[in-house]
């Protein structure tokens, strides 16, 4: 995490790059993913946007220098606004054969390799399915190419302090940054900082680290190279002054959820089960018990949700958090939420599938799942995040919505908005309207506690605590009369029942705010709407297209269930409808059988996420 404050400054108007894409590349034990977060760090210190994508193998550790286990760090950095990583790296630094082979076809044509030439030995280049060095042919001409013995130029750097071969070239990835610092004109002491404090037990470690920093960023600045080794020079982005932070969405939507909880006034228990993308939460909030925040590690999916229906009942702002698998096999217990109509957030982070899919890559494939994914009538609230530091929001709306219907929410995100970074101006807390949790804690005198007696406008249950003297009552899967709450298998009652469950759900759409347009006019000849994480890549697609005189525009949805009140109508105000997607259409299919509309599809299911240039060409291919 980087923190700095944001003031009012005099305009800079020495001439400068607007944005660079850097994506830092090698094996799995390279430490690529490291190096790029503490080059986030320094980039969001110097006060320039930026988005990241982390893209790491699957495996926890594929055979070395082999195509699988090649683990990449993309930044998209400058001084004007950045919405997505970027469509294509300027720069690529390759720590093998391997790196380079699978990540070359994203650089864009012109752009800077820097290869480290210590590691292309016929051993790795044979790994990467290489006949001859790509270094020493012409099958590079097309970029800037420079090769050098990064390898060796660290073991020389950290020699005076006694580590081994192995030892020593774990500090690769320190020398690499230092000079990546150089040439984009970024101060080495907060890396100093993080080394010393990373490595406090082991003084030789991390001096030797800070050792191989000073010398990546001394061979830059003293290094005699013609060609492509030079600085570049990106002015800070504006902003409004305030106190920013790089954030990830995982640390945005425990710093939501906890803020939620807050707002409610109730303690936050958290039941979760790891499963890769959404581990990072439970990490995170593990580490905020100061705010009454209770995290649980349970034995599987089925037992996180359990205890987390149990925290519910218990009086508590109950959260659950997995991936699609793992959503799967906690959706018989949502139906018991959905029954016993008790407050939970339900947090997807999704990931390629099915099944065990894609597990470290991206996809938006259970929206499906979401909606309508558990058995009988079982509507449910779902919202969607569309960056890291929207996750911030949506989780307080999605506690909201739970404390203030008495219902499970559904909030989804997805691997790359769970991992990836962005600057973050933290806000005033003071500014969010308060939801306080409301418990019944007594009747009328001679009278009876009715568990389903509803509120009128929200048609929200009562919540009772257990143990409250006086106020005993069933809960449960079998479906309950709703005057007294006991079983009841009547036909009558099960219909008003479904029906009611039903209402309460659907009279949201009343209570949230009614859908805008992000960018462009409320009607005209294509609206392109997106939801989660394809928001950027729209959203720049959609400006571009309007900088050159097409009629589009951008509908970016936050509620998906209930859908805004005003989508429809909405939606009617244009000729033509595209929705892209990072599965096979299902939002399209979602606003055709609502709406009647004829949504088309741009469908993505690589695992990568969109880039703005395929969302661009099908605006012009729609328009066409």
């Amino acid at each position: 995490m980087a923190t700095a404050a944001k003031f009012d400054a005099l305009p800079d108007t020495t001439p400068a790059n607007e944005a660079v894409v850097v994506r830092f590349a090698g094996d799995s034990g390279d430490g690529m993913q490291l190096t790029g977060g503490q080059f986030t760090l320094s980039t969001a210190l110097a006060g320039n946007d930026l988005a990241t994508f982390p893209d790491f193998p699957a495996e926890i550790r594929a055979p070395q220098g082999t195509l699988f286990g090649v683990s990449a760090f993309q930044i998209n950095f400058g001084s004007s606004r950045i919405d997505t990583a970027g469509d294509a790296p300027d720069v690529l630094v390759a720590m093998n054969p391997a790196a380079l082979k699978v990540n070359l076809p994203a650089l864009r044509k012109g752009g800077l390799i820097i290869a480290d030439s210590g590691e292309f030995g016929e051993r790795n280049l044979k790994k990467a399915g290489y006949m001859a060095s790509p270094l020493e042919d012409d099958s590079l001409s097309a970029y800037q190419l420079l090769a050098f013995d990064i390898s060796r130029q660290t073991v020389e750097s950290v020699k005076p302090f006694g580590l081994g071969n192995r030892e020593a070239l774990r500090c690769k990835n320190m020398w690499t940054l230092g000079l990546a610092l150089w040439m984009f004109g970024r101060p080495r002491a907060p890396i100093v900082d993080w080394l010393n404090a990373k490595f406090s037990k082991n003084e030789v470690l991390a001096q030797a680290n800070i050792a191989a920093l000073n010398a990546g960023h001394a061979y830059g600045e003293t290094a005699e190279l013609a060609g492509p080794l030079k600085q570049f020079r990106l002015a800070p982005a504006d902003a409004e002054p305030g106190l920013y932070r790089t954030i990830t969405g995982a640390e945005a939507l425990s710093l939501g959820l906890v803020a939620g909880a807050q707002l409610a006034g109730l303690p936050l228990f958290f039941g979760g089960y790891p499963i890769t993308p959404a581990s990072a939460l439970l990490h995170t909030l593990a580490r905020l018990k100061e705010y009454g925040v209770t995290t649980f590690q349970a034995e599987d999916e089925i037992a996180a949700i359990g205890a987390t229906i149990g925290a519910a009942y218990a009086g508590s702002l109950a959260v659950t958090s997995s991936s699609g698998p793992g959503i799967a096999l906690k959706t018989e217990a949502m139906g018991l939420a959905v029954m016993t109509e008790l407050p939970l957030v339900i947090v997807n982070s999704q990931r390629g599938g099915p099944s065990t899919g894609l597990p470290t890559k991206t996809e938006q494939s259970d929206l499906y799942q979401a909606v309508y994914g558990r058995n009988g009538d079982t509507p449910m609230p779902v919202i969607a995040a569309r960056s890291p530091s929207d996750c911030f929001d949506v989780a307080i709306e999605a506690c909201r919505l739970a404390i203030e219907y008495m219902t499970p929410v559904m909030l989804l995100t997805d691997g790359y908005i769970a991992n990836a970074a962005e600057p973050w101006k933290v806000p005033d807390v003071t500014g969010y309207e308060p939801f306080p949790a409301v418990f019944q804690t007594s009747v009328p005198e001679g009278e009876k506690l009715h568990p389903y007696a509803r509120d009128p406008d929200t048609l929200r249950r009562v919540w009772v605590k257990p143990g409250t003297p006086g106020l005993m009552h069933r809960i449960g899967g079998i479906e309950k009369s709703h005057a007294t709450g006991h079983i009841d298998y009547s036909a009558d009652n099960h219909q008003l029942m479904t029906d009611t469950r039903k209402a309460k759900v659907d009279n949201i759409a009343r209570r949230i705010p009614a859908q805008t347009v992000d960018t462009g006019a409320p009607g005209g000849r294509l609206a392109v709407v997106g939801w989660g994480s394809t928001y950027g890549p729209i959203r720049q697609a959609v400006e571009r297209a309007r900088a050159r005189g097409l009629d589009a525009s951008h509908i970016h949805l936050r509620h998906i269930w209930p859908l805004p009140a005003n989508l429809g109508d909405l939606l009617r105000g244009y000729d033509r409808v595209l929705v892209p997607e990072m599965n096979t259409g299902q939002l399209k299919t979602l606003l055709r059988d609502q709406y009647l509309v004829d949504a088309r599809p741009l469908s993505k299911v690589s695992g990568q996420p969109f880039k703005i240039s395929e969302i661009e060409t099908a605006i012009e291919a729609m328009l066409a």
